[in-house]
């Protein structure tokens, strides 16, 4: 219940990587293909780029999505933004194991 929705979030995150991954491997890729290659429906395919795009990720061209201008900084900071949230994790764990059973 709790960690509930925090689980549909990182589901959708990886989800928009993986339309980003095939995006900058495969790009320009439209929706059709990225659905077909990814095995997503399209409708979630579309609602990934909509996101990709609003963060500067991808961009739309006429044949089809190609990787953005941010690209290269969120690869760069990817690492670190993993971390962060791994260590948040760790201390959920500390909580957690410290609440009495």
């Amino acid at each position: 219940m709790l960690l509930e929705h925090i689980g549909n979030e990182l589901d959708l995150t990886e989800r928009h990587l993986i339309v980003l991954k095939k995006v900058i491997e495969e790009g320009p890729i439209g929706i059709l293909k990225l659905a077909e290659v990814t095995g997503m429906q399209n409708h979630k395919v579309r609602y990934s780029l909509r996101v990709l795009e609003q963060a500067n990720l991808i961009k739309p061209s006429a044949q089809g999505a190609v990787p953005g201008d941010a690209v290269p900084k969120f690869l760069q900071n990817f690492e670190r933004d993993l971390s962060e949230i791994n260590e948040k994790v760790s201390r959920l764990r500390e909580i957690e194991a410290s609440i009495p059973k």
